[in-house]
């Protein structure tokens, strides 16, 4: 339980580092490249590991394999990530947080509307209390912020549906090749990505950057990106998927603490009113049965 709160509360703190980030004139996708330029040796070095266990060795990787890791890290490591940097251009953290913690909810209206599953009444109620947690934290923001914040809400919407495809879809991946050798080479995928959108999309002159852009990017990294993904797995290993994820609902608590803390955003009855509601959803989702993960 200690190391699914410790990867609870380092995942909670890249909103955290990104908001930080933006104050010194950088955007998303410089943002982005360093993050993952500087997690690229870890995560291949996490591949590499996993790629000589012995369930690895019995389990060699076929060429669709590798086509459909190519695909997954685009969808549920690049994209989500991206649009996630994007969105919180515009949105406090704390928003941010409560749109991503719908995750749940999203994977199983993707079930219904895909592979047919019957939404359970107790479920359905699930998801509409955590959207109307949203939409009391959202409306409260869009009256003083305006347009910017459906836009940026917009955006991390997108971004959770993206990660939410990914869950779906890497599942039977996960059983036959392992979570940790998918974890691994999908975001060596994902890296790879955004060197290359950022080669594309910005003049190299855009990567000379200040000292303490390159010192949150290692932060982010290493502390609230790595680092979770291994302190995660590990508590799923020891107490399963189910009590992992239920510890890792401090995830929007520890956002609120931090960005007022160190960000100075606002705290008022409706962040808190917007956060008991999406929390309590995702709480009645988790206890009707259903084993979706969520993304923190």
């Amino acid at each position: 339980m200690l190391l699914a709160l410790a990867g609870a509360i380092a995942f909670s703190g890249k909103a955290i580092i990104v908001k930080l980030s933006y104050r010194y004139g950088v955007d998303a996708v410089t943002v982005i490249m360093y993050r993952m330029l500087l997690a690229l040796p870890f995560f291949v070095a996490m591949a590499w590991w996993a790629s000589r266990q012995p369930h690895a060795i019995a389990n060699p990787l076929s060429r669709r394999d590798l086509l459909a890791i190519s695909g997954l890290g685009f969808l549920g490591y690049y994209l989500a990530s991206f649009l996630d940097f994007l969105g919180l251009q515009t949105v406090t953290a704390s928003l941010e947080r409560l749109i991503i913690y719908l995750n749940p909810t999203l994977v199983m209206l993707l079930s219904a509307l895909i592979y047919k599953h019957r939404i359970q009444p107790l479920r359905a109620v699930a998801m509409a209390i955590s959207y109307a947690g949203v939409l009391v934290v959202f409306g409260h923001e869009v009256s003083f912020s305006g347009g910017g914040v459906v836009w940026g809400s917009a955006f991390v919407l997108a971004s959770a549906l993206s990660y939410a495809l990914y869950l779906m879809f890497s599942g039977q991946m996960v059983k036959r090749i392992g979570a940790l050798r998918l974890v691994g080479l999908a975001s060596v995928v994902a890296c790879v990505c955004c060197l290359l959108q950022f080669v594309i999309l910005r003049p190299m002159s855009t990567a000379l950057v200040q000292q303490e852009v390159l010192w949150l990017a290692l932060l982010n990294a290493t502390v609230c990106t790595v680092a979770p993904v291994v302190f995660i797995m590990l508590a799923i290993e020891r107490i399963g998927a189910a009590l992992t994820s239920q510890v890792g609902m401090v995830g929007p608590m520890s956002t609120i603490t931090l960005g007022v803390w160190v960000l100075n955003e606002p705290v008022n009855v409706w962040i808190v009113l917007g956060t008991v509601l999406v929390l309590s959803g995702v709480y009645l989702a988790s206890q009707s049965g259903e084993k979706n993960g969520l993304r923190h």
